[in-house]
């Protein structure tokens, strides 16, 4: 007897066992040489920055003008999955698990140290004025806004597209199946799988140590825990072992109930913050600022300060690109995993436009807050500690508003949750990353990622190698925005293909009924048939249809076959093209809730009297929802026929 599904053990070993040997390997051998292990990654991301910064900024303009043309473009209707398919989270949801992946410590760390630095050292022209404070607010909406998610927006559209709607495996492979074709599922495809689990635990590795960082500085700021590297490594492993029983509880009770209380929390800090500090000049700067970086972003994308060169570029702008696009493969498989059933449109729209906008309150309240404590209430030394350590901005900051101890509970208690949720998320992309896109594993295979991550965090913050690493990082962007452009012209191919075959797709007026059959047509209405019922008809009506329709191919050449699924109630005819893409038609049973519940009063001999079955017709891109219930073999013929004609008709817009 077979064990269920979730629970067997699925491992790619091709992946699994070469990337954790890689990772390993590298992190032992940064730490050999902890002083110079950076220098080798510094110098190479110097020689990025002196020559490839341009395409660092190609890429980030290229995305931005992808994401908004697809967007209002008439492939925006397309869905991330079958046509018949629904989103499996609410907005609220999917919001909140967006922000735990994507940006949550770093909102945390960087939002009011960010700020903050650009406004004692702007890129161009004097610090600590009036215009330095407007440009530092810009800034730091321009690197965690629109642009950023546009990167992540792309890589996830590109991951969902072709999972959900092609059938492909939630890995990294599957974005260069159209370069690449079947060879995804060869060492090819494994070596791409394989990068990117190096660099999913790395980036996270360097993030959660920078966010252990801040933990241990709220620690030591609201119960005196001495700030100590033994200290961190600890608080690694404790928040670590709260993301392992986050993953073993699972997306839904874990990762999105953590989630949800995070957006509260936030909101619930913004508005303290807000309503407790110069509420008016926060609400006016935050919409003028906005406002500003809206109008600029075009020439802020690609403003490479060329004829008045600046090390701030490089160390900021091409820094922060070359990260989100190393975060892409994590990311955008998490937001892949929890995208499914949306539109193109609404997905683009949903990725970029709802973040940017929360980002933007967030850093304008946040950073503006900040920089009036600066200069117009003179207290130059938060400044001072910002420079100094950017963990302790936040904490600092919180001295100057009333009630710090209860803001500065919730800020920790935020870190610790986004701390977990970066965690148990990193952890379950790298698990499907290793088990060929399967999430639903056991809880001991999803943990094993859990610990790989703290060990690998904490040996780099033990040994001094967490610089190094993040540097790393950042180079091995390069390589990867090369491959993202292949990516979305491959997409671009297929997205094409689809489009033509949604306009090939005419509407067919349903098969005529005889006049006298009215009754049995109202009968079928009011009947509301079970599941047993739809079973029946497949049995008697449709799959002889299929058959006949079957045998007429076989007489032309052409290959045809019928296949019934018991267990899913799915009669099944695929006419086989070759190279060309296959034909399918099925009806399939469909579960709906009845219309009017008293209609469910008379059948009294069914288990669910609230609910009915459809005979719905689906094709290879999804459910087309009209029911064929009843019809006879006659009408079924003709509307595989009407489909089947259709489907040739796209075949000619496709070669032509």
């Amino acid at each position: 007897m077979s064990e269920p599904a979730e629970q067997r053990y699925i491992i790619d070993k091709t992946v699994f066992y070469p990337a954790l040997i890689l990772l390993f390997g590298a992190i032992f051998l940064l730490l050999l040489v902890p002083e110079k292990g950076s220098d080798p990654f510094a110098g190479l991301q110097a020689l990025i920055v002196d020559t490839a910064s341009w395409f660092y900024v190609f890429i980030a303009g290229l995305v931005s003008v992808v994401v908004i043309g697809l967007a209002i473009s008439r492939y925006g209707d397309i869905k991330l999955g079958p046509d018949h398919s629904e989103p499996e989270y609410s907005y609220g949801s999917w919001f909140s698990m967006l922000f735990a992946a994507g940006i949550g410590i770093g909102l945390m760390f960087y939002g009011i140290a960010e700020p903050v630095m650009h406004f004692l050292s702007p890129p161009t022209g004097p610090g600590g004025t009036p215009a330095a404070a407007t440009e530092a607010i810009q800034i730091s909406y321009f690197h965690w806004g629109f642009t950023a998610w546009a990167i992540y927006a792309v890589v996830a559209m590109i991951l969902a597209y072709f999972a959900y709607r092609h059938d492909l495996p939630l890995t990294l492979r599957s974005a260069f199946y159209p370069l690449i074709g079947e060879r995804i599922h060869g060492p090819v495809g494994a070596a791409v799988d394989i990068f990117a689990v190096i660099c999913t635990t790395c980036g996270i590795s360097v993030s959660l140590g920078l966010g252990v960082l801040q933990i241990n500085t709220g620690f030591n700021y609201l119960f005196g825990l001495p700030i100590d590297v033994w200290v961190q490594v600890g608080l690694i492993f404790a928040t670590m072992a709260l993301a392992t029983a986050s993953v073993i509880l699972g997306l839904d009770s874990g990762i999105k109930r953590l989630s949800e209380i995070n957006v509260v929390l936030a909101v619930m800090l913004l508005l303290l913050i807000l309503l407790t500090g110069p509420t008016a000049l926060l609400l006016a700067g935050t919409l003028q600022n906005f406002g500003a970086y809206v109008a600029g972003l075009v020439p802020r994308t690609l403003d490479m300060y060329v004829y008045e060169p600046t090390e701030w570029f490089g160390g900021w702008t091409i820094f922060y690109w070359g990260w989100w696009i190393s975060w892409a493969p994590f990311v955008g498989v998490f937001v892949a995993r929890i995208s499914k059933g949306r539109t193109i449109r609404e997905f683009l729209v949903g990725v970029t436009v709802v973040p940017t906008l929360f980002i933007c309150l967030w850093m304008g309240v946040l950073g503006g807050s900040a920089l009036d404590v600066i200069t117009n209430q003179g207290f130059v030394e938060l400044g001072t500690a910002v420079q100094e350590n950017p963990a302790v901005g936040l904490f600092r900051f919180l001295e100057f508003l009333p009630a710090t101890e209860l803001l500065s509970v919730i800020s920790l208690l935020m870190i610790v949750i986004f701390f977990v949720t970066s965690a148990d998320s990193g952890a379950m992309v790298l698990n499907m990353l290793s088990a060929n896109g399967v999430d639903n594993t056991p809880a001991l295979q999803r943990s094993i990622w859990t610990f790989v991550i703290a060990l690998a965090a904490s040996l780099l913050l033990w040994g001094g190698g967490l610089q190094a690493l993040q540097t790393a990082t950042i180079a091995s962007a390069l390589p990867f925005a090369v491959a993202t452009l292949g990516a979305m012209w491959g997409f671009g191919r297929a997205l094409v293909v689809d489009g033509a075959k949604r306009k090939a797709h005419s509407i067919h007026t349903p098969p005529t009924m005889a006049a006298e059959g009215w009754r049995d047509r109202l009968n079928l209405l009011l009947d509301y048939p079970d599941q047993a019922t739809v079973r029946v008809f497949q049995r008697d009506a449709v799959v002889p249809a299929m058959q006949s329709f079957a045998n007429a191919l076989a007489d032309k050449g052409v290959v045809a076959n019928v296949t019934v699924d018991d267990s899913e109630v799915i009669a099944r005819l695929i006419v086989s093209h070759g190279e060309e893409v296959n034909f399918v038609y099925e009806v399939r049973a469909r579960s709906l809730p009845l219309p009017d519940v008293s209609l469910g009063v008379a059948r009294n001999d069914r288990d669910r009297q609230d609910r009915f079955f459809r005979a719905e017709v689906h094709l290879a891109e999804g459910g087309q929802d009209y029911d064929v219930m009843g019809w006879t073999e006659e009408q079924l013929i003709v509307d595989i026929l009407n489909q089947y004609e259709d489907h040739l008709h796209f075949l000619h817009i496709q070669r032509h």
